[in-house]
């Protein structure tokens, strides 16, 4: 068995974004959730994600399993690693992109691992090292305003310097544009620079091919999914890997769920256009800490709608109302008193016979998942940029769409049920 490439991404919804783009550009992918048992055999695949739910783990908790799973990756012959996280490069200023990719690395020997959240399609692009949310700097943007990772700064060798072991160096825009050779000559002169990472600039999809060209031969690649689109020619001009076949959607059918915990403005955006379209119902965080059943009522709710519409079950809020509600209850606690409801929530739907699911934000869907003990998806089709519809492959089949809370137009929500022909 050749798995060609191992990946380990820092939360859910993260994996699915990259085992997305991996699919369409014609891998058989495999998405697994949480460290894989020591003998666990993922079969005839070309590519294997890891989804942990590390990101905003403590650091060295973040690290461990990540070793964790790097070494069951090792064990099954993967010829290279791929360290995903957010095209935001959602961190603190001690981690955890810095503190896992140092451990990778140093357990890899490689060289001058690259740097490259960019998702042109998704509006994240970087120019001189600076990283850009659509037509703003990182900085300025809504993640500013991020309840867990709130990015201050948009230069990512400063950002990753500030993280990570030795100094961070810069490929820019005007050596990617001259193609892969060039981006190659300039890790040589990086690295005989004394640096140990390199931040690669990224304005477009050619450029993410051609940064994908350049690594071919690094054991290590971090960045976020879309500089993975150029990975899969490297494995075809080795004649390893087949022609693409497109992914179809899965076989769950039945009434939608959405469940959204995310904050972010792009998801309090598709809150808004269906709240008036859809039955909707609104998590109160004083309800959870008063010990109410919160998840109960929600999913009773659920069972006395008559239409045969999609539903909303959401606690995403306005910036302000999060402040207070991490002043009243505690940054981390308030935010796992959420996801913990969540995940109740999830296993009451599944046992009143719910199989197709919606959930958005990253925290969100890894308290899902976790909560739903899915251990493995199939990757299908794609909804919007970023993010596919999957499917289970336990007993009882379900339909499920992991989106990060960035991700999606406005009627993101509708289009998703839609492709299943939910409505």
């Amino acid at each position: 068995m050749t798995v060609l490439l191992g990946a380990i991404a820092d939360d859910f919804t993260g994996a699915t974004d990259l085992a997305n783009t991996l699919v369409k550009a014609g891998m058989r992918t495999i998405l697994l959730t949480g460290t894989p048992e020591v003998n666990y055999d993922p079969g005839d695949t070309d590519a294997v994600v890891v989804a942990l739910k590390s990101r905003t783990a403590p650091v060295k908790e973040a690290v461990d399993n990540s070793l964790l799973v790097l070494e069951w990756l090792l064990k099954i012959g993967v010829q290279q690693v791929f360290f995903k996280y957010c095209s935001t490069f959602d961190s603190t200023a001690k981690g955890n992109i810095g503190p896992v990719a140092d451990a990778l690395r140093n357990r890899l020997g490689d060289d001058i691992p690259i740097v490259c959240p960019a998702f042109p399609a998704a509006g994240r692009t970087i120019y001189k090292g600076n990283l850009f949310v659509g037509d703003v700097l990182l900085a300025e943007s809504s993640m500013k305003d991020h309840p867990l990772t709130p990015m201050r700064d948009s230069s990512l060798v400063r950002l990753m310097s500030a993280q990570c072991a030795g100094d961070v160096g810069l490929v820019t825009n005007e050596v990617v544009s001259r193609g892969s050779e060039s981006i190659k000559i300039r890790y040589s002169e990086l690295l005989q620079c004394g640096m140990n990472y390199a931040v690669v600039d990224a304005i477009d999809d050619s450029d993410l091919i051609a940064i994908g060209e350049s690594v071919a031969e690094h054991k290590l690649v971090t960045g976020g999914s879309g500089v993975a689109m150029g990975l899969p020619e490297n494995y075809r001009r080795q004649g390893m890997l087949g022609n693409p076949v497109a992914a179809g959607y899965p076989d769950a059918r039945g009434r939608s769920v959405v469940l959204s915990g995310s904050c972010s403005e792009a998801t309090r955006k598709q809150i808004a256009f269906v709240n008036e379209r859809w039955p909707s119902f609104k998590i109160d965080i004083d309800d959870i800490a008063a010990e109410h059943d919160v998840a109960g009522q929600a999913v009773q709710w659920y069972a006395e709608q008559t239409s045969d519409l999609p539903v909303l079950i959401y606690a995403s809020e306005d910036p302000e109302e999060v402040v207070k509600n991490q002043n009243r209850y505690g940054r981390l606690k308030s935010g796992e008193m959420i996801e913990n409801v969540f995940g109740r929530i999830a296993k009451l739907l599944r046992d009143n016979e719910m199989r197709t699911l919606v959930v958005a934000g990253g925290e969100t869907s890894g308290a899902v998942v976790s909560a739903l003990e899915l251990h493995s998806l199939r990757i299908c089709a794609e909804i919007d940029p970023g993010v596919p519809w999957t499917e289970t492959l336990e007993e009882d089949c379900m339909a499920i769409a992991l989106k990060s809370g960035n991700f999606g137009g406005e009627d993101f929500f509708v289009k998703a049920v839609n492709l299943l022909g939910s409505l």
